[in-house]
């Protein structure tokens, strides 16, 4: 199901910023094969330590139930297990690789967190909600083996872009998925979701509605369906980011989301990027866009929500 780096929709988005941007060389270099290969080209890796390939299932040999960690290769400190990002990309829950986000975990790792990338099954092979039930055992296996690679298991927060926002909303806001694995409730910290998809019925297009296809309810597929019932202030606080120029996951989605939250009680923090669209904010991470402010936001946010570990010594 692994997409060819050089037809993957993420590759095909970041020809066309660069083409909006007139960055000709930079067309150049992508016309030979991929963006994406290229912005991890130029993405050093000297600053962190690349674990890959790890299985998440117990006893799965499937290629999707693995996961990649990225350790900062430094410690400032050696004192302090660091906060932990588990990532998740999109895709439309029907295509996407773990291998292609070499870029966001160096952005994350150079602010001194451990990020942890896992794919996860896809349509045709699975329906809903068997990419959730990925997601949620990827979040088990780092809850219980995180702090071998430097993490802090007090301190996990998920992230996701776009369908990879969907996980991760539903799987700090609908208990069951988590609960299912053992993981206790507040066992994630916090969770930030770029562009992501929440409240987004009608479906309308034939491939999701045909992975939707196995829930009779569909509001149950809605991240903002569980709002009210996460647990108010006991819920993962949130940080929801989207670009209001995004015409692939309207904007609606999250601020439907933040005012849902909000109401319940649940800490969220909402930010609408302007002319940002729904392949740029993911650019926003890379060497050649990069956005420190961005950036700086996530971090701020992160660094916030949970108090920092206690030194070793």
């Amino acid at each position: 199901m692994k997409s060819h780096p050089c037809t993957s929709p993420l590759s095909s988005r970041l020809s066309r910023i660069a083409a909006s941007l007139g960055l000709v060389a930079l067309l150049g270099a992508l016309a030979a094969c991929s963006p994406v290969r290229l912005v991890n080209a130029i993405t050093p890796t000297a600053t962190l330590v690349r674990t890959e390939g790890i299985a998440y299932v117990q006893r799965s040999d499937h290629p999707r139930q693995r996961l990649d960690i990225y350790q900062p290769a430094t410690d400032a400190t050696g004192q302090r297990p660091r906060p932990v990002v588990v990532f998740f990309y999109g895709g439309a829950w029907q295509e996407g690789a773990r291998g292609d986000y070499l870029f966001l975990a160096e952005a994350l790792t150079q602010r001194g967190y451990v990020v942890v990338i896992p794919d996860y099954r896809v349509y045709p092979e699975v329906r809903y909600p068997a990419f959730l039930e990925d997601g949620a055992e990827a979040v088990a296996w780092t809850t219980r083996h995180i702090a071998q690679y430097g993490g802090d298991p007090a301190r996990i927060f998920l992230m996701g872009h776009s369908a990879g926002a969907h996980i991760a909303a539903m799987l700090s806001l609908d208990h069951r998925y988590l609960d299912a694995r053992q993981v206790r409730r507040g066992a994630i910290t916090g969770w930030v979701g770029l562009a992501g998809p929440y409240d987004f019925l009608p479906l309308t297009e034939p491939n999701v509605i045909a992975l939707f296809a196995t829930e009779p309810v569909l509001d149950r597929t809605q991240p903002i369906h569980y709002a009210a019932t996460a647990g108010g202030r006991e819920a993962p606080r949130a940080l929801l980011l989207h670009g209001d120029a995004d015409t692939r996951v309207y904007p609606r989605n999250s601020v439907n989301l933040e005012r849902a939250l909000r109401e319940a009680g649940t800490p969220v923090q909402l930010a609408l990027l302007p002319g940002v669209g729904h392949v740029g904010i993911m650019a926003r991470f890379t060497r050649v866009w990069r956005d420190s402010s961005l950036i700086d936001r996530i971090d701020t946010f992160l660094r916030t929500a949970a108090p920092p570990a206690p030194n070793r010594g």
